[in-house]
């Protein structure tokens, strides 16, 4: 089975893949479609409300089935005034670069000290228009984990804030983790658990679950 990711974010394109690669399906980035792509105001207030939007956009757009994800990043020491939440890369209506990323959580990180800081995660999958599922759960949260004031040496385009991370358990920034550490990190159990609950036999070689709603918490 062939299913959109509707990201054009290479990155996550391959950690999504990397996560999924025990189930039978294709996964494809938007970069990879011969068609124009739709522009969509990612507007919503929660995750899920992004995740859910950008994929009935997609499926209306591609006729074919098709996930997105979106995430809020929710940070414990600074104020509301200046939490992320859905606007990880939006900051005053501005959509940041990496490079300006990685300056803008810098400049929090010398303001309030190490932060702790979690992110929050939803999906929404559409195999057509009478199978669509969508979750927010716990098990698609990122573990807490440290923003640090000083940024590691090695950048990885899509994940910027990888640079600024560290591994609270392990005290070790993202990229000194072994391999199969970072990608545990990249994509959380309850994506996986969310495609084997709702995929699983016989059309285009999968059966679709007829059970809508959430999972535990890509």
């Amino acid at each position: 089975m062939k299913i959109l990711y509707g990201t054009g974010n290479p990155a996550k394109l391959e950690a999504m893949r990397k996560r999924l690669k025990c189930l039978n399906i294709q996964i494809i980035g938007l970069k990879e479609i011969n068609m124009e792509i739709p522009t969509i105001e990612e507007d919503g207030v929660t995750p899920l409300e992004n995740a859910k939007k950008k994929a009935l956009e997609y499926y209306r757009a591609f006729q074919m089935p098709v996930f997105s994800c979106d995430s809020g990043l929710y940070i414990n020491q600074i104020p509301e005034s200046e939490q992320p939440g859905v606007h990880v890369r939006t900051i005053r209506g501005k959509y940041l670069s990496d490079d300006e990323m990685i300056e803008h959580y810098t400049k929090l990180a010398e303001k309030y000290g190490d932060l702790t800081a979690r992110y929050r995660n939803a999906i929404c999958l559409v195999l057509d228009e009478e199978h669509i599922y969508e979750a927010m759960e716990e098990s698609m949260a990122s573990e807490p984990f440290i923003i640090t004031s000083k940024p590691h040496a090695v950048r990885k385009k899509g994940f910027p804030l990888d640079s600024l991370s560290i591994d609270i358990k392990t005290g070790k920034y993202y990229y000194d983790l072994e391999e199969n550490e970072l990608e545990q990190l990249a994509v959380e159990d309850g994506f996986l658990e969310f495609f084997k609950q709702h995929l699983g036999g016989s059309r285009d070689g999968l059966q679709i679950s007829h059970r809508a709603g959430n999972r535990r918490n890509i």
